[in-house]
């Protein structure tokens, strides 16, 4: 049924990838879209059939099947499906059922198309072109089966045992390795792979003794797969000719093991179910659960080849579900909130710029009818939130920059006593405080109790041009590091010595110069890449400069990222922290480019504006 297309705006400015948007084509898919409610048992949509449009999950659940009716994956709220089947030919590739009551948005496939069509946001986001059978989904929507190649996921060691092995032997190799299954090799041949299956069925229901060897039940010459082929590939031969494992064969050797088990534990770690949980969970030791699956889910993204922009963007995503689903635990043990108010965020996470756990940084704007006696509860919600944060993670910021702080709880007017407080007074503290504000982000709550507070902030700083050049010569105290003879000033001494810090010292200093830009220009852009092209559009920095610091940004955060899930592949704790020598002469010459890049771009902001000293 059609609804009001507000109603299906705020759906989607809140919720990936139409929240990249400008208002103006929001509101032209809103209003073309619709609002449609399927009770549980409801077909979506069938493998093979047309499809209407994308889908856009509001509430409820579904469970995408392959074509035998065995479950691929899940999909809840936030979730897209059609997506592939629009940019392929216009009809499904799985079947879509639902399982629990849900409301969903639909928007129709031409105005999809022509969207993507207009918009470099949705295109980048989805992929440009459909893709061909057999071919990867490249685009930074990928997550998932649809993204890694069984290489990816298979167990690399499979355990083998030859043809004449006892059936009892293989057994207690079986229990002693917790598998289901084994290989049968005659020397580097593969023979056949017994199953716990094939034991109970073949073994014990036919009265068989443990004496007989392994050849007798085993399933001979079975189905392989290549390293290169997708997951969701294997998943579906496994579907179709119902089996559970396959052997992954690359030119006529063995080289792996996949399992139906192994491919649902590795669907369960992408950002949309992990944000399904959320939204379903309880409390918070059942969020941070979910975020244990964090290190897995930036692991195998880095390894589909996403970008860094969406990467940071789905994990910031996770982050976000939890405030929200914290916030509305909030209101169900206190009550509704006795005036509006509105949740935000800053720093990384108000950037959309998180790559893993880090402390927090956040604060309320309350409506200005609120009274003392209000505060108590804002109080509460407030350490209830925050609470659930740290339990998930999300360590208490260390400068007490939380709404918990009675400083960052306040009415609207008094946030815009300080932000004219610290722009015409613009000492250190208020130029740390004012970096950290310019990055604000709305997650919960009345919106317009920052709409145009933003834009009245900026243009009363871009006026002030002492301010900005306090601002500026702040921004210019993380330096790339470059030594003089253009070599890696690495960290001298400590746990890190003869490293460098590739968020510190790489991705920092492009934050700043964001951050300046969009000061400069007076827009509200909060993402350091879209403040970057915004400022490129509005003439604040050339055409060159801006390609230039979008390349140098794009390679230090990928380098970051590869270098984070190499530790996590390797069980370790990743950081910030890399030795050049890790890196190819080639990479490493790129590394410095960009870093030079920053320094050139942080030279020109610097002699441009007058930066003080």
């Amino acid at each position: 049924m059609a609804e009001s297309p507000a109603e299906i705006l705020h759906v989607l400015t809140h919720n990936a990838p139409f929240d990249m948007l400008s208002e103006a084509k929001r509101r032209s898919l809103a209003k073309a879209a619709s609002r449609i409610t399927a009770p549980a048992g409801t077909v979506l949509f069938k493998e093979g059939g047309p499809l209407e449009g994308l889908y856009l999950v509001e509430r409820g659940m579904l469970d995408i099947e392959s074509s035998n009716a065995d479950l691929i994956s899940q999909r809840g709220p936030g979730d897209i499906m059609g997506e592939r089947g629009l940019l392929r030919d216009g009809r499904a590739m799985l079947t879509a059922r639902v399982t629990e009551d849900s409301q969903l948005i639909l928007i129709p496939a031409k105005v999809f198309l022509t969207a993507l069509e207009s918009s470099e946001d949705l295109s980048a986001w989805f992929g440009r072109s459909a893709p061909a059978d057999g071919e990867r989904d490249e685009g930074p929507y990928a997550t998932g089966l649809t993204a890694l190649q069984v290489a990816d996921l298979m167990a690399q060691t499979p355990v083998t045992c030859p043809e004449t092995n006892s059936v009892t032997d293989v057994a207690r190799v079986m229990r002693d390795k917790k598998i289901s299954s084994v290989l049968v090799m005659e020397d580097t041949a593969l023979t056949g792979i017994v199953t716990v299956h094939d034991m109970t069925n073949k073994v014990l229901a036919e009265g068989l003794t443990g004496d007989i060897p392994v050849a007798q039940v085993m399933t001979p010459k079975p189905m392989t797969i290549a390293p290169d082929a997708l997951g969701l590939d294997a998943l579906m031969m496994m579907s179709d000719h119902g089996i559970n494992h396959l052997p992954v064969e690359s030119r006529g050797r063995i080289v792996g093991m996949i399992g139906k088990t192994d491919l649902f534990r590795r669907q369960a770690a992408t950002a949309s179910h992990m944000i399904a949980d959320i939204v379903q969970a309880d409390d918070a030791e059942t969020m941070a659960q979910v975020m244990h699956r964090v290190p897995e889910l930036l692991s195998q993204l880095v390894s589909a080849g996403t970008r860094p922009q969406a990467v940071t963007r789905r994990i910031t995503d996770i982050t976000d579900a939890i405030t929200r689903r914290l916030l509305v635990l909030g209101e169900e043990k206190l009550g509704p909130a006795p005036v509006p108010y509105l949740w935000l965020a800053c720093g990384s996470q108000g950037r959309r710029e998180q790559t893993g756990l880090s402390d927090q940084d956040n604060c309320l704007i309350l409506h200005d009818d609120m009274t003392p006696e209000h505060d108590a509860y804002f109080a509460r919600l407030a350490q209830f939130v925050s609470d659930g944060l740290n339990t998930c993670g999300f360590i208490y910021c260390p400068g007490d920059m939380m709404a918990t702080n009675p400083r960052w709880r306040q009415p609207r007017r008094v946030w815009q006593e300080y932000f004219k407080g610290w722009i015409a007074q613009p000492d250190n503290e208020a130029q740390m405080l004012a970096s950290v504000m310019f990055d604000l982000r709305p997650i919960a709550g009345d919106e317009t109790l920052f709409e145009d507070m933003q834009a009245a902030t900026l243009a009363m700083a871009q006026k002030n041009s002492i301010f900005v050049a306090h601002m500026i010569s702040n921004s210019l105290k993380h330096t790339p590091p470059l030594n003089l003879f253009r070599g890696f000033a690495l960290i001298r001494s400590g746990e890190h010595k003869n490293m460098v810090d590739l968020k510190l010292s790489g991705v920092v200093p492009v934050v700043d110069l964001g951050r300046i830009y969009a000061l400069q220009g007076g827009f509200e852009a909060v993402n350091t890449l879209d403040r970057i092209e915004e400022a490129r559009e509005r003439g604040v920095i050339s055409q060159s400069g801006a390609h230039d610091l979008l390349d140098a940004y794009e390679l230090i955060a990928e380098t970051r990222l590869r270098h984070q899930a190499m530790q996590i592949r390797n069980g370790e704790s990743p950081d910030n922290f890399m030795a050049p020598g890790a890196l190819s002469e080639l990479e490493r010459n790129h590394l410095r480019d960009a870093f030079m890049v920053i320094k050139t771009m942080q030279s020109a902001v610097g002699q441009g504006k007058g930066a003080l000293g």
